[in-house]
């Protein structure tokens, strides 16, 4: 028995690990993947404070080197179900194991979305990433494009310069949504272009990716444009398939909390891009993870 059980091992699953251990609770993490989740497969991290400039593959161990320092106990395992009312909380997962704990803190995060064209998936990790920092040295002096128009959509766009001849950013909108900041450094970057109110329709290729057929949002006129890469960048996609059908879900599947990460079942609570929140960073994640330990660690008082 567990006292919490931190489910995913991203930066709000590892602050939560190290407020809830320094409260001398028994902690478990449950991650299907790599420490640090999101922050993996981030080149630069530029807006953590502390570090002016941190690779995330660093930044993870680092922070995972912090929670197991206190004690927190790391459980490599994917989630298969869960039964979260009553004072034990249960965890299933693949293989048959169950863990159980008195609090348990979703923090699974999420995973990047498709944009569900022919090709996609016929093409993928053949011309198709959804990682420029994962697979941008593939494409050394070719042509990609970035479809998108966010901060990441940005941020990896600047970045595939590092090593395409090219970049062409395609947005279904006439202007970015990125930061101020980011959206300087695309239109400073003389190797990148970009083409406005534009969809892309398919992903052409053979063995590989040969181009994209295009489509207008405002005309509905078709085109294709020869291409090497395709990297996308849409948002995201919550991992709360374990969750499907609980009461703690909105309707576009995050979860929902108040200002104390909990949930409306006593005693589950939830931090980082899980929850139904206005910004996704690694600061608000383990300032997220901070608090829901905190908050677990107040309901377990009162348990006793």
């Amino acid at each position: 028995m567990y006292d919490v059980v931190i489910l995913g091992g991203g930066p709000s699953g590892l602050a939560a690990g190290v407020y809830a251990a320094r409260s001398n609770l028994r902690t478990v993490i449950v991650e299907r993947g790599l420490p640090g989740g999101q922050m993996q497969n981030t080149l630069e991290v530029e807006n953590y404070p502390g570090f002016l400039e941190i690779i995330g593959p660093e930044l993870s161990e680092k922070m995972h080197q912090h929670a197991m320092h206190f004690g927190v106990e790391w459980k490599q395992g994917e989630i298969q179900g869960v039964a979260l009312d009553g004072p034990e909380k249960h965890v299933e997962l693949v293989g048959g194991e169950t863990v159980v704990g008195k609090a348990v803190i979703i923090a699974t995060g999420a995973q990047p979305r498709y944009l569900g064209v022919p090709g996609e998936k016929e093409f993928a990790g053949r011309g198709v990433s959804y990682c420029a920092t994962c697979d941008g040295a593939f494409f050394r002096n070719k042509k990609v494009v970035v479809v998108g128009g966010g901060d990441s959509a940005a941020e990896e766009g600047n970045f595939l310069t590092k090593f395409a001849a090219s970049v062409t950013i395609i947005h279904r909108r006439e202007q970015l949504r990125a930061q101020p900041i980011l959206q300087d450094r695309v239109f400073n970057n003389e190797k990148i272009d970009f083409i406005w109110n534009t969809e892309v329709g398919e992903i052409l290729g053979e063995s590989g990716v040969t181009g994209v057929k295009l489509v207008n949002t405002e005309t509905g006129a078709e085109s294709t444009l020869d291409t090497d890469g395709v990297f996308i960048y849409v948002g995201f996609l919550p991992n709360t398939q374990y969750l499907q059908g609980s009461s703690i879900l909105n309707q576009e599947g995050y979860v929902t909390t108040d200002g104390a990460m909990a949930t409306s079942i006593p005693g589950i609570f939830a931090a980082g891009d899980i929850r139904d929140t206005p910004l996704r960073q690694i600061i608000t994640a383990t300032s997220d993870g901070a608090v829901a330990a905190m908050s677990a660690y107040h309901y377990i008082e009162t348990l006793d």
